[in-house]
């Protein structure tokens, strides 16, 4: 249990917010890999402001937009998955606002969409986006069942 809460960090390059739980959420999201037949070597979620992550968005990938998530997948094909993810606080604090969701279960599911993308999951086509967003619901009632239930 051990090594599968340490393969995993969270970094905090803008002011820190409540996160709790996060013990519980590394062994999960090792769970995860592990039902996607991959490893985690390390994954590192850095949490970034807007103006930080568009930077990145602008620099590395080339698009001039806001987003929630930059995803940078490091390792070779077959390997433990080692990836450095950004995620915008203030985009994914908007996206609950604009999906009548908690700051908490959009924060999870953007924290679940990169490690999708890491097991291989898409999100360009329309059919890719549905697929996603299927897994990512099931990260999330998977994550957050509730008390009494199996």
């Amino acid at each position: 249990m051990r090594k599968e809460i340490n393969n995993i960090h969270f970094h905090y390059l803008t002011s820190r917010f409540h996160f709790t739980n996060r013990t519980q959420l590394k062994a999960y999201l090792n769970r995860v890999a592990k039902r996607e037949k991959h490893t985690i070597d390390t994954i590192n979620y850095i949490f970034c402001d807007d103006a930080y992550l568009l930077e990145i968005n602008k620099q590395y990938l080339k698009h001039d937009t806001y987003t929630d998530i930059v995803t940078f997948q490091l390792n070779l094909k077959g390997e433990a998955l080692l990836s450095d993810v950004y995620i915008s606080v203030e985009r994914v604090k908007e996206n609950a606002l604009q999906h009548n969701t908690t700051f908490t279960h959009e924060l999870h599911r953007v924290i679940f969409h990169g490690l999708l993308h890491l097991c291989g999951y898409k999100d360009k086509s329309k059919a890719d986006k549905d697929e996603m967003r299927r897994q990512e619901d099931k990260c999330l009632n998977n994550y957050f069942v509730p008390r009494g239930t199996n």
